[in-house]
């Protein structure tokens, strides 16, 4: 690093919070922009968090009862068309085909010719597509209920794009269910919330508001949608993940019916609920610092690097030997009930150019071993949640016996952290006039430092939703689960409030 340069990572955070989002996927090896526009590539050391993620999930999902399966990445035009209010919020975001082969014109140049009978929408979601098929599954109420999960991707056509947060096309996991009762389908909708708001505290290490979205926020076609909500460090929400009640909108679209135990002939009640490489996103602009990425030891992408410390030519063999062994020893470390993953950093580069680029891809800990801890069976150990310079001597005994400790101890940090910071910008707001001073920038050279989430009464007018929104980019971002009725006023209309819910700007 250069003597000017202070952090790895420029800019800082309060510097231009965008821009170190961008250098921190950047700097940690993660992803770079692809050459379709608004997708991108998802690099080795990024998609081994994604199926860190995924092998989590996958496991949560079958402890209960559900089953994957695969659809087709094509859905019929006439299938969006089924659900009005699915159809109307996804059309803008739609990519269509219209043809199905390319001919070369008389300049040479290839173009499309073959065209199709009815377009094919690239699935931006897949209710339609998967209700056309749960029609033939189900028959009779022995049929259900019907647990289905998805991995998958999908296209949305999105505008203004950022890797991770919002790409044209990203990847994500996406259940489905029928049942034969509204109570039934209710229960699996909040079960679903459940499992994510487990997985986002006590893997990803970020504490979440359950909540449910208002009707202008509501999935398309849903009854109801509830979602988990996050602070980023700039102290806007980010939606992590949302599970939705359908009720039998979408079986009566699909023609999902089955026969009661009487013989009646009934609709099914069906949910959909997902999440996305989002949680990447979120995990970045949770825990990262100024010096790049931080990642909970729990999901990432690899625990420990061992650093060779080589000074003299004569002493390579030895060291790299020592080092190689003990990885192998780390590696059979149990951690939760996986391996522990252990590497041996062999490059040749210099030492602090090689430290640099570990404490910027967010290793949770860095073993430094030279002759001298040979020598002695000592470690030099460095913890990615704490200060880079602050490294521990420890014997070979210790770091082994100790591992999972140590880990336990960077992913609780990290949780109580996030928990500190989250809870320090949520503000009982009560004023219109102190509403919008809370959410408006008070220094102009870093207009991302400022707001939070308020925790506001409102009187159940969309009207000032779209107030807030004009005014202040806020929004609503759910009426959390555990409130609790409480008479007010609206901070916005003045109008009588039984409620208080989480206001918020959010990417």
């Amino acid at each position: 690093m250069s003597q000017k340069q202070k952090t790895a990572i420029e800019p800082t955070r309060n510097e231009n919070y965008p821009e170190w989002y961008q250098q921190v996927v950047k700097a940690a090896d993660l992803a770079e922009h692809s050459p379709v526009r608004g997708c991108m590539v998802i690099k080795p050391w990024g998609y081994t968090l994604w199926e860190n993620m995924q092998k989590i999930l996958d496991r949560m999902f079958k402890e209960t009862g559900h089953q994957n399966a695969y659809f087709p990445l094509f859905i019929p035009l006439s299938f969006l068309e089924k659900e009005a209010q699915h159809v109307e919020g996804f059309a803008k975001e739609c990519a269509v085909v219209t043809h199905h082969r390319l001919e070369k014109n008389a300049e040479g140049k290839l173009v499309p010719a073959g065209e199709l009978e009815e377009p094919l929408i690239v699935r931006p979601t897949s209710e339609t597509i998967i209700g056309s098929m749960f029609s033939k599954w189900i028959d009779s109420y022995r049929d259900l209920p019907l647990l289905i999960n998805q991995w998958a991707n999908v296209v949305r056509w999105e505008m203004r794009t950022r890797m991770f947060l919002r790409t044209t096309e990203f990847l994500w996991q996406e259940g489905h269910t029928a049942h034969a009762t509204s109570k039934e389908a209710q229960e699996e909708t909040m079960k679903m919330l459940d499992v994510y708001e487990d997985f986002a505290r006590n893997y990803l290490a970020i504490p979440v508001i359950k909540g449910e979205k208002t009707p202008s926020e509501r999935f398309p076609g849903a009854v109801s949608t509830f979602t988990i909500e996050a602070m980023m460090q700039d102290r806007k929400a980010l939606q992590c993940g949302t599970s939705h009640f359908l009720g039998q909108n979408f079986a009566k679209a699909s023609e999902i019916k089955y026969r009661d135990a009487e013989g009646n002939v009934e609709f099914a009640w069906t949910t959909s609920w997902g999440v996305t490489t989002r949680m990447i996103g979120a995990l970045i602009m949770t825990h990262s610092d100024d010096d790049g990425l931080i990642m909970p030891p729990r999901i990432a992408s690899s625990h420990i690097v061992i650093l060779p410390v080589i000074h003299k030519e004569e002493t390579k063999g030895e060291v790299l030997s020592y080092c190689k062994e003990l990885a192998q020893e780390l590696n059979k470390v149990l951690y939760h009930g996986q391996n522990i993953v252990a590497t041996v950093d062999t490059r040749d580069m210099r030492g602090g150019e090689k430290t640099w680029s570990w404490i910027k891809k967010g290793i949770p800990l860095r073993l430094e071993i030279g002759p001298r801890d040979i020598a002695n069976s000592s470690l030099g150990i460095a913890r990615r949640d704490r200060p880079h310079k602050e490294l521990t001597v420890v014997s070979r005994e210790q770091v082994v016996q100790q591992l999972p400790k140590i880990l336990d101890d960077i992913q609780d940090g990290m949780l109580k952290k996030a928990e500190t910071f989250r809870d320090s910008h949520i503000k009982k707001i009560d004023s219109k006039e102190e509403f919008y001073a809370f959410f408006t920038p008070k220094n102009p050279q870093q207009p991302e430092v400022h707001g939070g989430f308020a925790y506001s009464h409102w009187c159940g007018d969309p009207e000032v939703e779209e107030i807030v929104k004009k005014d202040l980019n806020v929004t609503i971002r759910c009426v959390p689960l555990n409130n609790t009725s409480e008479e007010g006023l609206c901070v916005i209309s003045e109008k009588k409030s039984t409620q208080r819910v989480l206001f918020a700007k959010s990417y």
